[in-house]
């Protein structure tokens, strides 16, 4: 064989791994890309499910693969008070865990190897706790006006399980003053009906910036 086809055979083979490996980052990039809308958009409907829920205020972006629900008792930052209430739910798929693991760098097999999990306390891979409590983040970014965490106590009593539907509620209990507030959050596997994260988070409220 000549050096000349030796060379052309080993540019084909530096071809055909440079297409797999861009693939596999077009890939990759899609799947983060999709964790970091999960935490940024706001689903367009309200489920309207409680009397005293008023229609959200909040900018709608189309995005009809998500089946988000959410419903808050307030609608003005101005009349924020105790007992005010946002909830948030969702599924938790392969595609969130997957997602998160490669934005966040938790690759822990407990979430994403089968036959790893199943020889586990668990039984079965989980989904990682803090993409579960990233769910109280979501419902208060529904508060009206801009909210900005200062602090968050959590405490897990249980697992949820992948494919599960999560809520994630928050109650205002205490009216700290300067715009600050203390919440009850609560996370809630809605398939097992369990309580599984437990805690209390405390956020200023900023008026939205003008448009």
């Amino acid at each position: 064989m000549t050096n000349q086809n030796v060379a052309k055979r080993n540019l084909a083979a530096m071809t055909d791994a440079w297409t797999s490996m861009t693939q596999t980052f077009l890939e990759s990039a899609t799947a983060a890309n999709r964790a970091a809308m999960s935490a940024m958009l706001v689903p367009s409907t309200s489920n309207g499910s409680d009397s005293k829920t008023v229609a959200a205020s909040i900018p709608s972006i189309d995005h009809s693969n998500l089946d988000w629900q959410f419903d808050r008792t307030v609608d003005d930052s101005d009349h924020i008070s105790v007992g005010d209430t946002v909830t948030f739910e969702k599924v938790l798929s392969e595609d969130d865990v997957r997602a998160f693991a490669h934005v966040s760098g938790d690759t822990n097999r407990l979430h994403l190897d089968d036959d790893f999990a199943a020889d586990t306390r668990f039984g079965e891979r989980i989904v990682h706790g803090t993409l579960v409590s990233g769910l109280i983040s979501a419902a208060l970014a529904r508060l009206p006006g801009l909210t900005i965490y200062l602090s968050q106590d959590l405490e897990f009593s249980g697992p949820v399980g992948i494919g599960d539907r999560v809520s994630a509620r928050v109650e205002v209990v205490e009216n700290l003053g300067n715009d600050q507030y203390r919440l009850e959050t609560v996370i809630r596997n809605e398939d097992d009906d369990a309580t599984v994260i437990n805690g209390e988070a405390v956020v200023l409220i900023d008026d939205l910036p003008a448009e």
